[in-house]
């Protein structure tokens, strides 16, 4: 297994720890250390894919295998947003609905012998996932300190809701771009 395989692999296994800060709630500062996890797993997703195009180390397994440490890492967060009342489970279904679409896709194309990896528009649907679930965690801290500016979590709840409803409409139109681009899979 080359390194930004290694690297994949290590945003799988910190997906459990994220997951931990998110619901245990006897954790001081859980939302911190949560954001923490957060965003150095999804950092590893830039850094792999850069050290794997610089070195020349694309493989069909890190194709495969880099979407699918992305779908983990964020729908384990949507989630457990939805399990702690954070998130509607409307816009996390929606979003879950579509990764199992396009994962489902991807298997039968590799069960051909094909391998469809991430497009741009896959990217721009998986920052703006990442972009939500950060919003949503940096509103936790700073509900969690006790920001005096938000009236409850009003605020927070309107601003949460926007960002996770951008991300939805980037997951819908990635979902189907890559449908109509591979439809040849589906129709065979």
């Amino acid at each position: 297994m080359n390194l930004p395989n290694k690297i994949t692999v290590l945003r799988i296994l910190l997906v459990p720890v994220l997951m931990l800060f998110l619901l245990v709630s006897e954790i001081d500062c859980r939302f911190f250390f949560a954001l923490l996890v957060f965003i150095i797993a999804a950092g590893t997703d830039h850094l792999d894919g850069k050290i794997a195009r610089k070195l020349d180390l694309v493989t069909d397994f890190g194709k495969f295998l880099d979407p699918l440490a992305d779908k983990m890492l964020v729908m384990s967060a949507f989630i457990c947003f939805v399990d702690l009342k954070l998130v509607s489970a409307a816009p996390v279904v929606i979003i879950l609905l579509r990764e199992f679409l396009v994962t489902s896709l991807r298997l039968v194309a590799m069960s051909s012998g094909q391998v469809i990896a991430a497009n741009i528009f896959g990217k721009a649907k998986t920052v703006s996932q990442i972009v939500a679930i950060t919003v949503i965690l940096l509103s936790q801290c700073a509900a969690q300190a006790g920001t005096p500016f938000c009236n409850g979590l009003d605020l927070f709840a309107i601003i949460n809701n926007f960002f996770v409803w951008v991300a939805v409409g980037f997951t819908v139109l990635s979902g189907f771009i890559y449908i109509k681009e591979n439809f040849n899979v589906i129709k065979n």
